[in-house]
């Protein structure tokens, strides 16, 4: 299975729910994603498949260690840019749609120099290089 952005989309939506409800099933997923439940059904069947999530019996959704390394990147990818954005004066929600859009594009290396760019600053990115 290729890691493309709906992948990402998913582990990420899982890892988020599971920090917020302890606890997450697919129509969570379809709630949270606002993606129909035939789609959410097949994406959960090749995460499945492929290793990157569990699924017991009653329906609960687990990372693997493979789906969680892949999700806790991307949510950190998530939350710093949309932190980054908004102490450059983004507005929150503009910040959020942004960095969704970022974190599946934006390479490692780039990523690794914003993120020691933030931390050089102070944590919000602003300041001198």
């Amino acid at each position: 299975m290729t890691i493309n952005e709906s992948v990402e989309d998913y582990l990420e939506a899982i890892l988020m729910l599971k920090e917020q409800k302890g606890m997450v099933r697919s129509i969570d997923v379809v709630r949270h994603l606002n993606y129909s439940k035939p789609s959410i059904s097949r994406a959960m069947s090749r995460l499945r498949e492929n290793g990157y999530i569990t699924m017991d019996k009653e329906g609960w959704l687990e990372l693997t260690d493979a789906g969680r390394t892949i999700a806790e990147q991307i949510y950190e990818r998530h939350r710093l840019l949309t932190e980054w954005l908004t102490a450059l004066g983004v507005t929150p929600e503009v910040a959020r749609t942004d960095a969704c859009r970022m974190e599946h594009d934006v390479s490692p290396e780039t990523f690794a120099c914003i993120r020691a760019h933030i931390e050089r600053s102070g944590g919000t990115g602003v300041g001198r290089p």
